[in-house]
């Protein structure tokens, strides 16, 4: 669980990121779910957007996509998903206390 002083951390690292996977209406399923556990060990702060034509609420998909890969869901804004996963072998951001 992330502490508020470590969420304003990740969002501040987040904000130069731009999202790299969409959902679109299809909705989430368990290929990108995988898609983004693998890009979560590689860069542990990610960005997801959820397209207009996506009928689901962009919370509901965060919540979704946080619990699937097993990550934290640090912010959703608007129709932008953060999400954050400490990394085993590719350990590149540290969180303060």
């Amino acid at each position: 669980m992330l502490t508020g002083k470590q969420k304003r951390f990740l969002r501040a690292q987040a904000h130069h990121l731009d999202p790299i996977f969409q959902v679109g209406k299809g909705g989430t399923n368990e290929g990108i779910i995988k898609h983004i556990e693998e890009a979560l060990e590689r860069r542990e702060l990610i960005k997801v957007s959820v397209l207009n034509n996506c009928l689901e609420d962009p919370k509901d998909i965060a919540a979704e996509l946080a619990e699937g890969a097993g990550a934290e869901l640090v912010q959703t804004i608007g129709r932008t998903i953060v999400l954050y996963k400490e990394s085993r072998e590719h350990k590149q951001i540290e969180l303060p206390n």
